[in-house]
């Protein structure tokens, strides 16, 4: 049986540090930095791993304060710090740990890439601990939550440099990509537990919410993210417009998957179990990477502002 220290970390979440490497495509391509050499491989081996060390923190804090809660799931209540006894010292030291660890390495990265990991442990503890403790304000906690999306987005950008900001298009759609995935997170759990008054018990923010007004709010997310990747398409890469189809269908399977009976939404860090998703991720990246290096002179077309003659 895995150690319950080590389990409380959620080594098995680090999978979701696949969310810098968009930051990185998307530096790469804007600012043209020469990436072929030892340092930037390093970056990325130092970035990834501090950011890993900075998340588990997150998730070690996380599973402290809402053991209390956790009871009230169904399947969180299995967790290690509900179910055994284990020791706050021990617990306190291990976030400590990690942040220390996390923090090392990022430093050697870049400063902004240090102070975006700092921006990203500060957002654990306002998730999770009081007086803040946002995860128990609804709406606001998918928000809050979710806007780790856009941090790792800027973690990968700082990867390849530090000389610019990213777009604040992209750097928005991809929060609001992160807001859609809590959403329906939060619709899938609460549809499972469907038991408004038990919900509320595991978390304060499922008070307020029905399955209505998560649903409505993730079509929101979904609508807004999708606006502002567009915007970005269109300025750097009018071609990759072509992937919004694609994207778009992409949004409405997950929302499918969330549906299902103790979804895969509720823990993103096994979507890789849903082949169809898999499939077609696949096919959108491959997609993506080849209109990223065609041109379609005739897209230009569009941004003609001249009226059409009849």
């Amino acid at each position: 049986m895995k150690n319950p220290y080590v389990k409380i970390a959620r080594l098995d979440h680090w999978i979701k540090q696949l969310f810098i490497f968009p930051g990185v495509i998307i530096a790469i391509f804007l600012t043209k930095e020469n990436i072929y050499n030892i340092n930037f491989l390093f970056k990325i081996i130092f970035g990834i791993l501090g950011t890993c060390f900075i998340a588990s923190a997150n998730y070690v804090i996380n599973e402290y304060l809402d053991a209390e809660f956790d009871k009230y799931h169904p399947i969180k209540k299995n967790r290690p710090m509900v179910t055994q006894n284990m020791n706050k010292k021990i617990i306190f030291l291990e976030y400590f740990i990690l942040i220390v660890l996390g923090l090392l390495f990022a430093y050697f990265v870049s400063i902004q890439f240090f102070i975006t990991d700092c921006i990203l442990l500060v957002m654990g503890i306002l998730y999770n601990v009081k007086p803040m403790r946002t995860k128990d304000i609804p709406f606001l906690d998918v928000l809050t939550e979710s806007i780790n999306n856009a941090l790792r987005l800027l973690l990968g950008w700082f990867i390849v440099t530090n000389k610019y900001l990213p777009p604040i298009s992209i750097l928005g759609g991809y929060w609001m990509f992160g807001a859609f995935l809590m959403a329906m997170k939060r619709y899938s759990e609460y549809k499972m537990i469907n038991d408004p008054q038990k919900a509320s018990l595991y978390r304060k923010s499922f008070k307020y919410y029905t399955e209505e007004s998560l649903l409505i709010s993730s079509i929101f997310y979904a609508l807004f993210s999708i606006f502002l990747c567009g915007t970005f398409l269109i300025k750097y890469k009018i071609e990759l417009l072509l992937c919004i189809p694609f994207l778009c269908f992409l949004f409405c399977y997950y929302i499918h998957i969330s549906f299902k009976q103790d979804s895969a939404a509720q823990r993103p860090e096994k979507l890789y179990k849903e082949k169809n998703l898999m499939i077609f991720l696949i096919m959108f990246i491959i997609l993506f990477f080849i209109l990223l290096y065609i041109d379609i002179p005739h897209l230009d077309k569009l941004l003609d502002q001249t009226l059409i003659e009849l």
